[in-house]
């Protein structure tokens, strides 16, 4: 499960990267002041520096609930760590 997770987080983050390449694209075009080309290429930059943050944050995030679920001995299951389960 945490390599889906991962992927979705990759995934996301590279939709966020292309959003700030085609902005800066958008931005640049419709500009002849440097000064706001330049502008909107730092905004990418950080948008795009944000983006790949919030990925490894997640993967870390996601190898601490993967860690918390191994050494508690529950997991997405529902059941113990026993693995039993009473049925009614």
């Amino acid at each position: 499960m945490q390599t889906g997770k991962d992927a979705a987080s990759a995934a996301k983050a590279g939709m966020e990267k292309t959003k700030a390449n085609v902005q800066e694209k958008a931005e640049r075009m419709t500009t002849r002041d440097p000064l706001k080309k330049e502008m909107a290429t730092e905004k990418k930059e950080d948008r795009v520096a944000a983006a790949e943050m919030g990925k490894r944050d997640a993967k870390a995030q996601h190898a601490a609930e993967k860690q918390g679920a191994a050494t508690t001995g529950t997991g997405t299951t529902g059941y113990g760590a026993t693995g039993n389960h009473t049925t009614f």
